[in-house]
């Protein structure tokens, strides 16, 4: 007998009819012996509609006060569930992230977990129940409620998953897995059967929005297998777990990207050291998240700048840039919000050479004009004009076999260079 974990978000139990299928799918891994713990997230939009509420009555409601409010929707969730499957004849109790004592820390609205006690779940466990948890909540040392942010649900599951020594931990999503890239933008974009923990961090860190980056890394620091499921369709998912070292890795496993970057460029700063600190320090000290980062030759004695922020920090970054450049004596400050960020993530690049050179022919090929370059030990990323986002994915998608129908990418073969 395993132990599992599922979690549902709020697409999977967004209607009555949905929570009644999902304890359907509970209930038929029970029946297949295994013991079962269910993370589940508010329904669909009920998060939204609290959050609509406590603005009508202040625009800033007090934190502690507002995560009292938002747990209340996965308070229904549970609820709910457990009646259904109560119904199905499925014995099953249901408990908030207080009653279970997810300890977190207090900051609320992003809180961080601490420490979980599961007595009360292995004792239901033990009785032969189900076990149905509210995600996204905790409790602090005082007691009060607190909310875990955003993708609070999936680190709720892989918490629990942890806590329990679960044999995996399953994420019931409104897709079937983790694909090459968003099928969306490549019809031909390929399922993965398995993906490891470092590829999964990277794709989610790099715009991938199947899973959150707190959840995988929680799973990767406590060993937790991940497997990615769909809700409403049966088969075998993505399994996320540790590199074997015997297995055969493809050369690349996804193609991630993002649209919510935005470029900054300083021109004619001096070259002297701690310029860089000097320019990205005040963006710190806003709040501002830096991502790719390019300084120029130096040249004459100056030198310059350009970094990505975060597209809604664009107009706060570029106005502390200009005054920074003001002070500097800079040539010029601009900016262009008008960009994509595309990364190749695969951990066959440790053992393979010209993944680059690879990357750079089939976007030249393309006319697509790289602005920015950034690599690390399994990740290419390149920024380009977003216009060209759809066709550069898909050159790349093509270039390095991803395509449904190559038996080269299937096989683990290395694609020519």
């Amino acid at each position: 007998m395993a132990l599992i974990v599922q979690k549902y978000g709020g697409t999977s139990v967004g209607t009555v009819e949905r929570i009644e299928h999902v304890a359907a799918k509970i209930k038929a891994t029970r029946d297949a012996g295994n013991d079962v713990v269910v993370v589940v997230s508010a329904m669909s939009g009920e998060t939204n509609r609290l959050i609509a509420l406590a603005e009508g009555i202040s625009k800033k409601p007090p934190a502690r006060e507002l995560d009292m409010l938002l747990s209340t929707g996965e308070q229904v969730t549970i609820a709910l569930l457990t009646m259904a499957l109560e119904k199905l004849g499925a014995p099953a109790r249901c408990y908030t992230g207080a009653q279970v004592k997810i300890l977190t820390d207090s900051s609320h609205s992003k809180a961080r977990i601490q420490e979980i006690d599961a007595k009360v779940i292995s004792e239901d466990l033990k009785q032969g129940r189900l076990v149905v948890v509210a995600g996204f909540q905790g409790v602090d040392q005082t007691g009060a409620i607190t909310t875990l942010g955003r993708g609070g649900s999936d680190t709720t599951a892989v918490a629990l998953a942890a806590a329990l020594k679960a044999d995996e931990c399953q994420i019931f999503t409104d897709v079937d897995g983790v694909y090459t890239t968003d099928p969306r933008v490549v019809s031909k974009a390929r399922r993965l059967n398995k993906i490891t923990f470092e590829e999964m961090l990277e794709m989610a860190s790099q715009g991938s929005k199947v899973l959150q980056i707190r959840a995988v890394e929680f799973a990767g620091k406590y060993q937790v297998p991940l497997r990615v499921l769909s809700s409403f369709k049966d088969g075998p998912g993505t399994l996320i777990s540790f590199e074997e070292d015997d297995m055969e890795e493809p050369l690349i496993s996804g193609i991630a990207f993002n649209r919510d970057e935005a470029k900054l460029t300083v021109l004619g700063v001096p070259d002297r050291p701690g310029i860089a600190a000097s320019i990205l320090a005040p963006i710190a000290d806003a709040n501002v998240e830096v991502d790719m980062i390019v300084q120029n030759v130096s040249k004459e004695g100056q030198t310059d700048f350009t970094f990505t922020v975060n597209k809604v920090d664009y107009d706060k970054a570029l106005e502390i840039l200009r005054k920074i450049g003001d002070d500097m004596g800079a040539r010029e400050v601009y900016g262009d919000d008008k960009i994509v960020k595309i990364s190749l993530v695969g951990v066959g690049m440790r053992s393979h050479a010209g993944v680059a050179s690879t990357m750079f022919k089939a976007l030249s090929a393309e006319g697509v004009n790289i602005q920015m370059i950034s690599t690390s030990e399994i990740k290419v990323s390149v920024v380009v004009e977003e216009k060209y986002l759809e066709l550069g994915v898909r050159a790349l998608h093509t270039a390095f076999g991803l395509d449904e129908d190559n038996e080269a990418h299937a096989e683990g073969k290395e694609p020519d260079a």
